[in-house]
């Protein structure tokens, strides 16, 4: 999938800016040449004060570049059951006496619930089931084991309808005509998009998963998000709690918080030179080691414990 930076590039060539007023096509320039200047997507974003027009436009770009390549993931996903590592992992941790695991996700793309499906195991992310889905509380939907996948910055299939409710539809190509995605872009409005349902239910629910666990594996997260840090520290400062990030490379706020921070019980690995080489940090050993084999990626990293 496409990272921050493919993504700004996708939206400076593909945003349709015809008919904005000249404020708007202002703030839509300086954005541009923001990205042009090397400044980070979620900075740029945040430099300028897009209107609720130009946000929606950012969004339905965002959305079509997302939207592809999620689709083209699942169509090979039928071609080979064993293109999703997270499938392998929900079943080997299923074999315990759990009955539900909480996924934690910013991302907008469907791969977590397709990881699910392949390993024949019931996924709830807040709606019914079905084609035209409808929101749910979690008591609502039963089964013998079940992933709960919090996605606190919307979904591909999360709509706003004409009605103005928020509905999850299943089987649909393209943006249906009279709804909006409900995906929260980077930048200003992220913050006041997020104060409302069904994002609002979706970060409590988060909260108190995140609250409740014994322990955290974080796969390929830059801590870079203000709904998702501040509860998974607080638990990792004060209690202790043991977390481990497999990442292709730490970011500088994975750094600042956890290895230079005061996490006392962490493993983080990251890729080394090349994909068959890794750099593991570990609260038990103050150097980092080097280990010529990949256990940086979900795939690699399963070959340690399964």
């Amino acid at each position: 999938m496409s990272g921050m930076w493919a993504l700004a590039n996708h939206l400076v060539t593909n945003t349709d800016i015809s008919g904005l007023n000249a404020a708007e096509i202002e703030a839509w320039q300086k954005f541009c040449q923001l990205l042009k200047d090397n400044v980070d997507l979620e900075t740029a974003l945040h430099q300028v004060t897009a209107s609720e027009e130009l946000t929606s436009r950012i969004v339905k770009a965002t959305w079509i570049l997302i939207d592809s390549e999620d689709s083209e993931i699942f169509q090979k996903s039928l071609q080979d059951n064993a293109i999703f590592p997270l499938s392998r992992l929900l079943e080997h941790m299923f074999k315990s006496s759990l009955k539900v695991i909480n996924i934690v996700t910013t991302n907008y793309d469907r791969l977590a619930e397709y990881a699910c499906d392949h390993g024949r195991i019931h996924h709830y992310t807040g709606f019914t089931h079905g084609f035209c889905r409808q929101l749910a509380a979690p008591t609502e939907i039963t089964s013998a084991r079940r992933a709960n996948i919090w996605k606190v910055h919307g979904s591909l299939d999360w709509f706003q309808s004409p009605l103005e409710d928020t509905v999850a539809l299943s089987n649909i190509q393209g943006i249906p005509d009279g709804y909006q995605p409900q995906i929260v872009t980077p930048g200003t409005q992220k913050y006041q998009k997020t104060h409302l349902e069904p994002f609002r239910s979706i970060i409590n629910n988060a909260d108190q998963a995140l609250n409740e666990a014994g322990s955290y594996l974080c796969i390929g997260y830059g801590f870079n998000d203000e709904h998702i840090q501040p509860k998974l520290m607080v638990k990792c400062l004060r209690q202790r709690t043991p977390i481990t990030i497999i990442t292709y490379t730490l970011s500088d706020s994975a750094k600042k918080i956890i290895l230079d921070g005061k996490a006392q019980n962490y493993l983080a690995i990251e890729r080394g030179e090349t994909d068959d080489q890794s750099i593991v940090y570990s609260s038990l050993d103050s150097a980092p080691l080097k280990v010529e084999k990949n256990i940086w990626s979900l795939e690699g990293y399963l070959s340690l414990i399964m």
